[in-house]
């Protein structure tokens, strides 16, 4: 190798390993957020676990922001800010616990598989990004395997259920880009951070006027609803914001393919539930779409 070609190479790593680092740390967060959420939902009810775990997150996020004195975002920034909390701090937590009274873990991580190729037809609407044909062939290839294992894993058919995590997977997919184009602005986690301070009345009055009382939580409970509120809700996001802003905003949201795969695992590791031959190929073929998106330039 030349010293040019070297040269290229570091380049590369430079900008491309970051963000997709920081995507898949992101990732890893989010694929425990089901069966957490799953773990809670007995004990807390949907509103608690949905809403009421944006509370704890708000009051770590203003914490960041007062230890480091950010800035406050700009007229422009806050609307923009509206929609991230809107698609993440609210509509996707609420709409996947409503989900969860009725289905499992394991079949909502089959459907928020939708939310990587939803997500990228945001980012070249919003982003202002324009992938090569071989990352939508790539990212096709990824959606028809998560709808063909719904199909094997007998959720072909439309439930309330399925609507409502249908609802949460595109108000993930408006929160995801436009959360991630603005962390290019003011940085991953205060773009949470803020979006969290920005919903706190809305969350703290939800909480309070309209949750469930608590059934008798146990050990499983609580680490569920403080696993949702301090990882899900703020930590994963700091992680998934960057990687977003590093690395693209549709390149980075294949990397969500796999965590349909992740959750499955972690649903068979920790709520007893069997991992299937057709969950083995499903994580083959999706961990093939995953690395050939990678590998395509925007």
């Amino acid at each position: 190798m030349s010293v040019d070609d070297s040269a290229i190479a570091v380049r590369r790593v430079v900008v491309l390993a970051p963000g997709v680092v920081w995507g898949s740390l992101g990732v890893l967060a989010f694929s425990l957020t089901l069966p957490a959420s799953e773990a809670a939902l007995p004990a807390f009810g949907p509103v608690t676990v949905g809403i009421g775990r944006a509370v704890p997150a708000a009051l770590l996020g203003a914490v960041c922001l007062l230890v480091a004195r950010a800035p406050r975002p700009t007229g422009a920034q806050w609307r923009r800010l509206a929609f991230v909390a809107t698609g993440v701090v609210v509509g996707f937590p609420l709409c996947s616990s409503l989900a969860l009274r009725d289905t499992t873990s394991a079949h909502g991580a089959v459907l928020v598989g939708l939310l990587p190729a939803t997500t990228a037809a945001l980012a070249v609407v919003r982003g202002g990004e324009r992938p090569r044909w071989q990352f939508w062939a790539a990212c096709a290839f990824g959606m028809a395997t998560v709808l063909g294992f719904t199909a094997i894993q007998g959720a072909g058919h439309i439930t309330a259920a399925d609507l409502w995590l249908l609802a949460a997977v595109g108000c993930a997919a408006v929160g995801y880009t436009e959360g991630g184009v603005l962390a290019r602005e003011l940085g991953g986690w205060q773009v949470i951070s803020w979006a969290l301070l920005l919903s706190l009345p809305f969350t703290i009055a939800v909480t309070v006027l309209w949750a469930e009382p608590w059934h008798a939580p146990d050990a499983n409970a609580w680490l569920g609803l403080a696993y949702v509120s301090a990882i899900s809700m703020f930590a994963g996001f700091y992680a998934w914001y960057r990687g977003l802003a590093e690395g693209g905003i549709a390149k980075i949201a294949q990397l969500q393919l796999l965590q349909p795969v992740l959750t499955l695992a972690w649903s068979a590791l920790l709520l007893g539930n069997q991992i299937t031959w057709a969950t083995a190929a499903a994580a083959l073929l999706v961990i093939t779409a995953v690395a050939v998106t990678q590998r395509t330039r925007s």
